[in-house]
């Protein structure tokens, strides 16, 4: 007796239900969604629902109202007059990339203050050109709070600002974001406060020979004179630093010869007559004393040639040697005599800061 399995082995049939194949066969005769069309034609023209030509069962045919009534008059041999449809994939496709284009979210572009256009630097990077730190550094400081730009405290990312227009801060301390140098020199006895000496003494100049941008001496200092000089190419900062109307302070030590009387001290503060008028001293206190050898601080906000010489000599003590150990907030510290150092932008902001820059 056969069993049932050998007789299908026997007989094995390739187009069975469920075979692959066959499945692909009946699928042949079906259009594809981007093959369909849409009848357009007139009404009654040949084609019958899914069959031959002329209402026969077994052939495509035209879909729609004609397809719906059946066989339609004039027969197999009537021609069809389509016009080929869009399919309906490529419709979708246009209507998800029209969606796409009308439908982006806006972007949230970084605010910016007046003046400073889309096209200028970031923030943080202003900060770590001017030696605030890395950018990393400079973005923690702007999530401190600790940022101002003309006048508002900047708090989030992304700023932008015009380094040439825009006023920086950090902790209320002017920012150089410009292309600005400041530099401090431990001048030398012997050098003269010039950047150029006709006669072909060593002056200023000779310190700062390779540098780009053309500096300038904030004041003066007498040849004999050591001690700090700033040289920068900010010419409003230099004017404002030397002009009697901001009393910028700078500070002296003088060596002379005592014995020096209690009331020195006042009578400086109280003014010494000299040729061109009254000197007063902002402050005096007496250093170092060794026999007759006296060491002495004079502080004060005047800038007349000579100025502390004169009025010690006035006073009856002639200086032996003079240093000047600060000018405004910027101290010499143990800065070397002839050493050119830059200042840093703590040092910058608070020089602003003394003339309301």
């Amino acid at each position: 007796m056969r069993s049932s399995s050998g007789r299908n082995s026997g007989n094995r049939n390739y187009r069975g239900a469920g075979n692959s194949r066959d499945d692909k066969t009946k699928r042949a005769g079906r259009p594809r969604p981007e093959e369909r069309r849409y009848d357009v034609g007139e009404t009654g023209q040949s084609g019958g629902g899914r069959g031959k030509p002329g209402g026969a069962k077994g052939g495509p045919g035209p879909r729609g109202a004609a397809a719906k009534g059946g066989a339609a008059k004039g027969g197999k041999g009537a021609p069809r007059r389509t016009s080929p449809a869009r399919p309906r994939e490529l419709d979708a496709q246009i209507e998800e990339r029209n969606r796409a284009r009308h439908g982006k979210p806006r972007l949230n572009l970084p605010k910016t203050f007046p003046g400073a256009e889309e096209e200028g630097e970031r923030l943080q990077k202003v900060l770590a050109r001017a030696g605030l730190g890395s950018r990393r550094a400079c973005e923690e400081l702007i999530d401190q709070r600790r940022v101002e730009v003309n006048g508002r405290i900047v708090t989030e990312q992304g700023l932008r600002v015009d380094p040439d227009k825009d006023e920086v801060k950090v902790d209320g301390l002017t920012v150089a974001t410009q292309s600005y140098l400041f530099f401090a020199l431990n001048k030398p006895a012997g050098v003269v406060s010039t950047m150029e000496d006709p006669d072909g003494r060593q002056c200023l100049g000779d310190y700062v020979t390779n540098r780009e941008t053309r500096l300038f001496h904030v004041g003066r200092l007498d040849t004999e004179t050591e001690g700090i000089i700033l040289l920068t190419n900010h010419g409003e900062l230099a004017h404002r630093l030397t002009h009697p109307r901001y009393g910028v302070k700078k500070t002296y030590l003088a060596a002379v010869q005592g014995p020096l009387p209690r009331d020195l001290g006042k009578r400086l503060k109280d003014g010494i007559e000299l040729e061109d008028g009254y000197a007063r001293a902002d402050h005096f206190r007496v250093v170092e004393n060794t026999g007759k050898n006296y060491l002495v601080e004079v502080t004060l906000h005047e800038g007349r040639k000579h100025i502390v010489r004169r009025m010690l000599a006035e006073a009856g003590f002639p200086v032996d040697r003079l240093v000047r150990t600060s000018f405004g907030p910027i101290p010499l510290g143990d800065q070397k005599s002839g050493w050119l150092r830059r200042l840093t932008n703590t040092e910058v902001g608070m020089l602003m800061r003394e003339v309301d820059l």
